[in-house]
Parts: structure tokens; sequence; C-alpha cells
């Protein structure tokens, strides 16, 4: 069975009509009750999706009953049925909750389309219930992890590692969180110092050894005061190099000397200092190339790289993007003020199916831009799809100024794509069930995505 119903009606043979409809012209399961004071305890024992709720019945009213059963369970999906249906009455229970309101005596289609959209909207809920229940293990943590076994072993590794003291290096394409997995090897280090974190291509040259190691008053053009560096800063706890790739080859010299020798001088100092810090650096480039290329200090590398871990791309450990996009949806709500609930199964669909050049980071920027934008309950399809993730469009004027056979290349092409790029978002990347839902052969379906550009950039 994919959902479950509860009829709730005085009259007996109105139960055994919606039995009827819905057990013949439905997969969905079905109980009846004809007792509405039953209701209440019926709900506490049993797992109901939607229930079929009469308004006038002895006893209790239905919009009381509704009153009770969305103080019990807010998330379970209401349809009034009523012969003495008035538009009050519908209101007065739309306010209250119910998902919609259908008059005795009723075409069976419409009953049947009120419950089947009824029933997506509850699938929708369960889903992203699940959803934020697995968010909440994942946040403890302390970043998201899925179920990839690549990720599962990276996790397992920083708390092997964590506890040592070896310098660690963590690799991946920007914006795949490396930041975050060395937040996390701090926190379950030893260490009770703070963690501090500079990122090395972001401070000019000139500047970046004061801001390691700090300065003496009057050491340099500027230097006003003495100023503590990043390092000392970080006694005791973790110091994070993000980009350590781009350090220069006399900063690759003096923190190479830090890492021997355990202390360093600060600029214009004549003291060393020495100071207990333990050192993760992170990169997007390749330091073992750089090294053959001469660009990075091999002993450098060696005294770094005691431990390696690489973050794979998302779009290598896609499992993680539907709670990522959650955790994204929770963060931007509290920001914006909204109540989003979650995606719809388009919305998140598409959001599988990007390869995310931006990785992590390119997946919040476009969920905030969704919860902006959206002023529904769910985040659809329309409201994460960036036109920049689209082909450049060509305006009209341009193509209508083309001779006839580009001008409606053209159109075709920029059609075909739009078009494709819709239906392969709806069917996660598949290929067959795509060409399907368009109603066209396989092979004709390939030849559209050759057209459209599509072709290699799908996996089938």
């Amino acid at each position: 069975m994919s959902g479950k119903i509860l009829a709730v009606d005085d009259e007996i043979d109105m139960l055994n009509l919606l039995k009827r409809i819905i057990e013949t012209k439905t997969r969905y399961e079905i109980e009846i009750i004809s007792q509405p004071e039953k209701v209440m305890k019926f709900i506490e024992n049993e797992y109901i999706d939607l229930i079929l709720l009469d308004l006038r019945m002895p006893g209790i009213n239905g919009l009381e009953l509704l009153k009770q059963i969305k103080n019990k369970d807010p998330e379970i999906g209401i349809i009034i049925i009523t012969a003495y249906g008035t538009v009050e009455s519908s209101v007065e229970a739309m306010k209250m909750g119910a998902f919609d309101f259908v008059l005795k005596p009723f075409q069976q289609e419409e009953l049947l389309l009120t419950i089947h959209r009824a029933m997506d909207i509850q699938k929708l809920k369960k889903e992203n219930r699940i959803l934020k229940e697995e968010l909440k293990k994942e946040k403890e943590t302390d970043f998201i992890i899925g179920q990839s076994p690549t990720m599962q072993s990276i996790y397992k590794t920083i708390l092997q590692v964590a506890k040592s003291e070896a310098s660690i290096v963590i690799t991946g394409e920007t914006g795949t969180g490396k930041e975050l997995i060395a937040r996390s090897i701090h926190k379950h280090s030893l260490r009770k110092g703070n963690f501090v974190a500079l990122n090395c291509s972001a401070v000019p040259e000139n500047l970046i050894e004061s801001e390691l190691f700090g300065h003496v008053k009057g050491s340099f053009s500027g230097a006003l005061t003495n100023k503590k560096g990043l390092i000392e800063e970080a006694e005791g706890g973790t110091l994070f190099l993000d980009e350590v790739g781009d350090l220069s080859e006399l900063m690759q010299t003096k923190l190479l000397r830090f890492l021997q020798e355990g202390e360093f001088r600060p600029v214009g100092g004549t003291k060393s200092k020495k100071i207990n810090v333990r050192i993760v650096a992170a990169t997007n480039k390749n330091l073992e190339d750089m090294v053959k290329q001469g660009k990075f200090r091999k002993d450098l590398y060696y005294r770094l790289n005691v431990i390696h871990l690489h973050l794979p791309p998302l779009r290598e450990r896609k499992d993680a993007i539907p709670i990522l996009a959650h955790h994204f949806l929770e963060k931007y709500n509290a920001i914006n003020n909204k109540q989003i609930h979650g995606f719809s199964k388009e919305a998140l669909n598409y959001l599988l199916t990007q390869d995310w050049p931006g990785n992590v980071r390119e997946l919040e920027n476009v969920v905030e831009r969704a919860v902006i934008l959206c002023q529904d309950k769910y985040i659809k399809l329309e409201h994460i799809e960036p036109l920049n993730n689209l082909k450049e469009q060509t305006s009209l004027e341009e193509i209508l100024s083309l001779p006839f056979k580009q001008a409606r290349k053209k159109i075709l092409q920029e059609f075909y794509y739009n078009y494709l790029k819709h239906i392969l978002s709806q069917t996660q990347g598949n290929i067959s069930k795509a060409a399907n839902l368009c109603g066209i052969k396989r092979q004709y379906f390939y030849r559209l995505l050759k057209i459209a550009g599509l072709d290699n950039k799908l996996k089938n």
C-alpha cells in the first residue's frame, strides 16, 4: 500500500461507498469509523496519512473533531466531505487546516482527484520529515557526511586521527567543505586552545608573515603597535591554513622552520617564541605535482602531509544533497523569517541531476536564492532552477535577424535544451524514463539530446 486513509461518517452507507471506491480505484488502504468519539483513540495507535471527515455528525461535529485532530497531529491531511457545506463552513475548515472540501453528492472522479492531490502532499511531507530526521543525525557529526562509503571512511579517519598531534592536509575542489572537516578534527581532538583559520590566498604576500607570526612596533611602516600573530592566537589549539599551496617560497621556508622547531620570531623581533599548535592545511591544488614542478617545498609537503584526507566533489556524493539542501533551508528560513517546509519532488530531483562545479557552496547559494523567492510551503522547480545554469538565451530580436534555417535551428535547439533538461530533472537523469515520459523512442530522445548539446553532460 502507498498510504492509509481513515473515513469518518455517521452514515454506514456512505462509509461503505467510500471504502468501495478507494479499494477498487486506488492502491490506498482505508479504515472506516462511524462513531466520531473513537477517532482520537484510533489515531493514537494507528499511522494515518489522510482523513475523510463528515461535517455534520451527532455528539461532535466535524469542525470540532478537525480541531482536535490538528492539535494532536498537525501533519495529518483532512478532507471535509458533507452534504451541508456552505461557504462559511468551508472557509472555516480551510482556516483550521483542512486540505480541501467536497460536497455530497460528489462525482467519483472529483473525489479521487482530491484524494490523490492530498496524498501527494502527504507523501511530500513524509519525505521531508524523513530528511529532517536524517539531518538531525548528521548534525551530530559537525558536518553533513552522507551514506557513501568514501565519506563514511573519511569520518572514521577523522575520529581516528583527531586525538593525535599529526599535521593533516585536506584536499578537494573549492567549496567541498574543507574548513568544516578541519573544525571537526579540532573539536574531536584533545586540544583546549582555539581553532584559528587563515586563507593564505586572501592575504597580500607582504602582509602574510605578519599575519602568521605577528610583528613588533616599528618593524615596518604602519606597525604602530605590537601585534600577536595567528599562530600565537592558536596556542594549544589548531591553526587551519586554507589554500596553503598559494604560499610564496619564502613563507614556505618560514613555515617549515616553525614546524621543525616549534618556535618562531615575530617580524622585527629579536626573541623567538615557542608555541604548541597543530597545523591542518587545505588546498584545491595537487601539492605532489607542485613539488615535482618545484613550486612547493618537498620537505614542507612531507611535514604537512602526515595524514591526507581527500574530499570528493559533491557530484560524487549526491546522497548528501537532499540532507544538505534541508540544512541550508533551515538556515535561510531562520535568516529570512520564513517557514518553508521542504522541497517538491521535481525540485529535489533537479538538485540531484546537477554537477555542482561550485560544490556545497554553490548548492547553498541556490537554496538561499530559492528561500528568498519562494512564497509557498514547498520550494518548487521554478524557485531553484537558476537561469545562469541554462545556456545563454538568444533574444527574439537576434533570432529574427537570422536567415530562416539558422533561426529555426536556434529556436529548436533552445527549446530542446530547456524542455529535455526539465524532463530529465523529473527522472533523476534516467534517459529511458525520460523518453517514456516524453512519449518518444529512446533512440530519438538521444538524437534530441545531441541537438540540444546535452549528450556529453549526462550519464545513462
